[in-house]
């Protein structure tokens, strides 16, 4: 029987910054990609010409009327790459996140039996490890990851207890499972889509990747990471003692919601021993603020009240209020 070549599908998130959305079209239609999905969410900076005056086949282009945030936007364009471009394999990336030169064949060289989803090693352009990419293995569901994270925590290092290391990125390094890995890069096959559903809509942004791949693993399903399957993400996320400074400050709401949903996933019943500690890390955060300390204390309130008790229906407006900002 001869070999099928699986087909891919390309899905690009994109709000307000076609700079960065130009060089990724360019390079995934420049990759032996099937088919580009670019979902627009509302952007006013010129985006919807841009992008109409595109001539690939290859390209379809989706404009949602309302900014519906990151995980509004994956949840359209996964459904599309999935339903109507019926994709053997989706790949899903932000606007500033893109296949290096050679990533898309990489992965179709990949021996792929067994693996539900791939996750590719996220660089920044410079070559340094992307840390907000950087996959891990669930603390909670794996002793031997739960034990170095509780050795190291004394030394500030407890996150180097379950993240990949930077070994796991050398070169001829094996594919090696994960439960969490992001979405810059996460190749999903189509069983897995049909199996594991969209994101939610609600979460607008953050959090979003990592609930959807901890409840892929609790389904059953398996992730690898390829250290040979390279992107690059064009960002440049402010970080301070505390991790990394928010703004607008309406993220700080997203953020700490969210990250309590995935807390709760992945801790299960270890969750609220740990809420007091993660309370705790956090506040101290208002101190990278500044002169907005105050604002962000109030802001994380309604944000752990929202996530104790799995309240996603809190509009964005509400939220603009909320921090008292009329960014978008």
């Amino acid at each position: 029987m001869a070999h099928t070549r699986p087909s891919i599908a390309a899905v690009v998130v994109t709000y307000n910054r076609l700079d960065k959305l130009t060089v990724t079209v360019a390079r995934l239609l420049d990759q032996p990609v099937d088919h580009v999905i670019v979902v627009d969410n509302a952007s006013t900076d010129g985006t919807a010409d841009w992008l109409s005056a595109l001539n690939d086949p290859r390209l379809r282009v989706h404009r949602s009327a309302t900014n519906q945030g990151g995980a509004g936007g994956f949840s359209v364009g996964m459904q599309l790459a999935r339903d109507e471009a019926q994709a053997d394999w989706t790949v899903v990336m932000d606007d500033d996140g893109r296949p290096a030169p050679g990533a898309i064949d990489a992965f179709r060289a990949m021996d792929l039996w067994g693996w539900d989803a791939i996750g590719a090693a996220v660089h920044h352009p410079d070559g340094r490890i992307c840390e907000m990419n950087r996959p891990y293995r669930n603390p909670f569901w794996n002793p031997g990851a739960f034990l170095r994270t509780l050795a190291r925590m004394p030394l500030g290092r407890g996150r180097a207890g379950f993240h990949l290391g930077d070994g796991d990125y050398r070169t001829g390094s094996p594919v090696v499972p994960v439960d969490m890995s992001s979405f810059v890069g996460l190749f999903l096959s189509r069983a897995a889509l049909q199996r594991a559903g969209l994101p939610d809509p609600r979460l607008f942004i953050y959090g979003d990747d990592q609930l959807y791949t901890l409840q892929m693993r609790r389904a059953g399903l398996r992730i690898g990471f390829a250290p040979q399957v390279r992107f690059d993400h064009d960002t440049t996320a402010l970080q301070a003692q505390g991790g990394v400074v928010l703004r607008p400050m309406w993220k700080v709401f997203y953020m700490y919601r969210n990250a309590l949903m995935a807390y709760r996933v992945a801790a299960g019943p270890w969750f609220w021993p740990l809420v007091p500690v993660l309370l705790r890390k956090w506040r101290r955060k208002a101190a990278d603020y500044g002169a907005d300390a105050a604002l962000f204390r109030t802001i994380l309130d309604q944000a752990v009240r929202d996530g104790l008790a799995g309240r996603l229906d809190r509009s964005h407006d509400d939220i603009l209020r909320l921090s008292r900002s009329d960014a978008p």
